[in-house]
C-alpha cells in the first residue's frame, strides 16, 4: 500500500463502525457481546431462511470448475471429506462447474441432514423443472438447501428469470429445495436483487481490493463513514434489512489473492464488517482448508 493509504488497522475500524451496530446485531456476530467465541465452523442462520449452516463454505467451481475437477475423484473426496472433519458442512457447486457427480460421490455416507448444498441454474433452459431433476439426480440427493439463478448482470434480470423464478417457487412448496436466490455478477443486477421480496439467499462478490467488483479499490479505500459506503456495500446493507440471507463469494478475488497479505486483508475484512451470514471459498488442498479457518479465527477474536 502506498503512503498516502489508510493502514489496515484503520480501515478495518473504520469500514466495522460504518456497517453500524444494527447490521452486526443482527448477522451472526451479536453473540460476541455474551463472550461466546465464534469461529468459521460454527453453524450459522441463513438470513431469515430458517437454514443452518457453516461460517465458511467450500466451492467447488475455481476457474469453472477445472482447478477442482483436475483434483480427480480421490483427490477431491479427500478434500471434502477433510473439510467436513473440520466441521465444514456448506459446499457449493452449479451446473456450469462441472462438479454435481464428483459432489455426489464425495458426500456419499455423509449424514445429509447435516450438509447445506447449495447449486446454481445458469441461463434460461427452456424446462427448468426437468433441469432441476438432473441436479438432483447428479448430486444424489431427494433435496436441494439452496438454488441460485447464476450470474446474473442484466437491470431487470427477474424480467427474464420470471417462468424460472415461478418454478423455483413450486419446487420450494414442494420441498425439493429449501431456498432459493440469486447470484450476481454487475452492480444493477445487486440493486435489482437487493429488493426482491422473491429472494431468500444473495451470493455476492466482497473483497476490500474491489478486484472482480463494481467498485474499484481506491473507491473502498476512501471509506470513512456510513455515508460514504462503496455501492455494492449499500446494496448488501439493504439485502440485511429485508432479511435476506447473505454469503460472500469473490473473498480471494476469484483466486487472484496469491499473496498471504491480501487473502488475509480480504478475509479480516469480510468477517469483521458483519455484512455476511457465510462465505464460500474455492479451496483445492487441505493446506488451504486449513489456512480459511486459522484466518478467519483470527479475524472472528478480534471483534470481542
Amino acid at each position: 500500500m502506498s503512503g498516502k493509504s489508510i493502514s489496515r488497522r484503520q480501515f478495518i475500524k473504520g469500514t466495522a463502525a460504518l456497517a453500524g451496530a444494527a447490521l452486526l446485531s443482527s448477522c451472526n456476530i451479536g453473540p460476541f457481546a455474551m463472550g461466546r467465541k465464534l469461529t468459521a465452523v460454527d453453524q450459522v442462520a441463513l438470513g431469515k431462511t430458517g437454514i443452518k449452516l457453516s461460517r465458511l463454505g467450500i466451492g467447488t467451481g475455481s476457474k469453472g470448475g477445472s482447478i477442482q475437477r483436475a483434483l480427480g475423484a480421490d483427490g477431491f473426496n479427500r478434500l471434502i471429506r477433510y473439510a467436513y472433519d473440520q466441521g465444514i458442512t456448506y459446499i457449493d457447486t452449479a451446473d456450469s462447474y462441472k462438479t454435481h457427480t464428483m459432489v455426489r460421490e464425495a458426500i456419499k455416507g455423509l449424514p445429509r441432514e447435516k450438509l447445506f448444498i447449495q447449486s446454481k441454474m445458469p441461463g434460461l433452459p427452456e424446462k427448468p423443472r426437468e433441469v432441476l431433476d438432473r441436479y438432483r439426480t447428479e448430486l444424489g440427493v431427494d433435496y436441494i438447501d439452496s438454488l441460485l439463478c447464476h450470474c446474473m448482470v442484466k437491470t431487470n434480470w427477474e424480467d427474464d428469470h420470471k417462468r424460472m423464478m415461478d418454478v423455483f417457487e413450486d419446487a420450494k412448496d414442494r420441498k425439493i429445495i429449501r431456498a432459493h436466490g440469486v447470484s450476481c455478477h454487475s452492480l444493477p443486477a445487486t440493486t435489482k436483487a437487493a429488493e426482491l421480496d422473491w429472494i431468500d439467499v444473495n451470493l455476492v462478490r466482497i473483497n476490500p481490493q474491489g478486484v472482480h467488483m463494481d467498485t474499484p479499490a481506491e473507491t473502498w479505500n476512501a471509506v470513512s463513514d456510513s455515508s460514504h459506503l462503496p455501492d455494492v456495500l449499500k446494496q448488501v446493507k439493504v439485502m440485511r434489512q429485508n432479511g435476506h440471507g447473505i454469503i460472500g463469494m469473490k473473498i480471494i478475488g476469484n483466486g487472484d489473492f496469491t499473496k498471504a497479505e491480501d487473502r488475509e486483508k480480504s478475509i479480516r475484512f469480510t468477517m469483521q464488517s458483519g455484512l455476511v451470514d457465510a462465505v464460500v471459498i474455492g479451496l483445492k488442498s487441505t493446506a488451504e482448508v486449513d489456512e480459511a479457518i486459522v484466518r478467519i479465527n483470527s479475524a472472528l477474536a478480534e471483534i470481542a
